[in-house]
Order: C-alpha cells, then structure tokens, then sequence
C-alpha cells in the first residue's frame, strides 16, 4: 500500500452543522410518544465539515470552505473547525445568515435518526479563492452547496486534481450537475436509491453515463461496493463493538479523499476507509471516535 511522499492537502467544501444528540434507549413508538433521554451534548457535525476534521486528525493539511450564519453556531462551529487545525478562512459567516442545525437521536444500539435545517445563506460562490486549489493533493465536497462545489471541482478537473463526491441524499438535478465533474462519487444507500432507482450493484451501472472514475455505495455493516473499469468490488466492514453510527459515512469519505490524495490505489483507499469508519463507530458522537492514521493501520494489520 505504497503512498506519495509529503504532506497531503484537501480541501472540504460544504455543510458544517451544529448538531445537538440525544442518546435514548429507543426510537419514538409512534405519534404522540415522548422519550426521555439519558445523555445530551452540542457538537460540530456537518457532511464536509466532519469529512475536513477527518482529514485533520489523519494528519492531513484541510482546508474547509462552507457557509453558516454569523450567530452563536456558526461562530462555534467555526472556533472548533480551527481548534483542529483546519484553515477556515473560507468559512464564511453571513451577518443575514442563519446556521445550519441537527437534532440527532441515537438508540442503545448505536442506529440514529436526524433531523436538519439545512441554513439559510447566499448560495453564490464567486467568491471562493479558486487559485488555491493548484496547490492541493484532492478535494471532496457534499450536495448541499452545489454552486461551490461546482467552482470547486471544475477547476480541480482542470488541474487533474481529484474530485470525491459524498453522494448524500438530494434532487436529482444536484447529481445531475455534479456527477459530470466528479472522479470518485460514494453514495449512500438511501440516496443511491433515490436516484438511481435502487441501491444494488446493479445501480451503479447506471452511472455509467457520467464517466467517474469510481461510483461506489457505502452499506454500513455491510460494508461497501463499488465499480471500477465497468467491474464491481465489494469490500466487507470490519466487526467492532458499535457505540455510535452517527457521522461514520462522513469519516469514511474524509478518510477516503485523504488517501486518494495520498496517492493508495482505489481498493487500498477503500480499506482504509473502512477502517476509520469502523473506528469511529466504538465512540460516541459524529467526532469524537474520529482515529488517528496508526489506529486505522494497527486495525487494518490485525484484519489481514
């Protein structure tokens, strides 16, 4: 699993959400019911924000560039982004804005459901430093900016600089745009579904059509699929003790861009993908499990 020398640079360009968590025994019976929880905290989440701190805590050198509010969670959620080292000059925060937020409920076995307000903010993105992406190794972005991850992965495509998509959950017409500038585009299952009409292997194929390197689907326990020169491959989970699911699709795809950028072939990425979201997944919260680069290669050494 041979890597490029020096550093690797990413840039993370999308939703950072604050997100407020409940751990409950169980999920809401049915309308009406009330819960009574038996923990709370208030932590930074968001699909390219966690993807960005990702990339951080493996040792890469992050960037994130997104949007928020100039209110109380988006000045927190911007302090916390730098507390780890990320370069958040291009973190705006709009004086009119208002910050993105989730409620996210998580059972005693680790599942979770979450509610978002996406944010209200200018979706213009004239006013990203595009001349900065000639000096990074990769970026990533998510669906919920689409004008700036369309600037962004234009000009990545242009320099050869590869583009990794987090294919969550949105229109058709999102994918529509973005798919065409994207090398690597991991979906989840639900929002494979919702575009492709299913989320077998067999939906994969279905992206041909966009020419991505890679289109791949990530399937929680189950592990992840993707397809690679019109062949599909399937890489199985690693087993650990689940605490907490929340964000574990978010490191997967921050550890992913992270060895892309490193220069790992696409099934040695993939591993360690999976070995960063399996670690997260023994912690609770969106962040906190997030592993070290010796963490997730100690795993992936005991799994051999």
């Amino acid at each position: 699993m041979a890597a490029k020398a020096g550093r690797v640079r990413i840039i993370c360009l999308g939703l950072s959400a604050l997100d407020q968590v409940w751990r409950v025994e169980r999920f809401f019976a049915g309308e009406g019911a009330k819960l009574r929880g038996f923990d709370y905290s208030t932590l930074g989440g968001g699909m390219a924000a966690n993807a960005a701190v990702t990339g951080a805590r493996l040792g890469g050198s992050v960037a994130f560039w997104g949007r928020a509010g100039d209110d109380a969670a988006g000045r927190e959620m911007r302090a916390a982004m730098a507390a780890e080292g990320i370069d958040v000059a291009n973190f705006k925060l709009f004086a009119d804005g208002r910050s993105s937020v989730s409620g996210i409920i998580v059972d005693a076995s680790g599942e979770r459901q979450i509610v978002n307000f996406r944010g209200a903010f200018p979706a213009a993105a004239d006013w990203l430093p595009l001349d900065e992406v000639a000096h990074v190794s990769a970026v990533l972005a998510d669906p919920r900016w689409v004008e700036g991850a369309v600037a962004l992965f234009g000009r990545a495509r242009a320099l050869g600089i590869p583009t990794v998509l987090d294919g969550d959950v949105a229109d058709a017409d999102v994918f529509e745009r973005l798919l065409p500038l994207t090398d690597h585009a991991i979906f989840s299952e639900p929002a494979l579904a919702a575009f492709a009409g299913s989320a077998d292997d067999a939906a994969l194929g279905k992206l041909a059509r966009f020419n991505c390197r890679v289109t791949a689907v990530t399937r929680g326990s189950e592990g992840v699929s993707w397809s690679e020169h019109g062949h599909v491959h399937r890489r199985a989970a690693y087993t650990v003790p689940v605490v907490d699911t929340t964000g574990a699709g978010d490191v997967f795809h921050g550890a992913y861009v992270f060895a892309i950028g490193a220069g790992l072939a696409v099934r040695d990425a993939m591993a360690f993908a999976a070995a960063a979201a399996a670690l997260k997944c023994t912690h609770s919260g969106g962040r906190a499990g997030i592993p070290s680069i010796h963490d997730c290669l100690a795993l992936m050494r005991t799994h051999q």
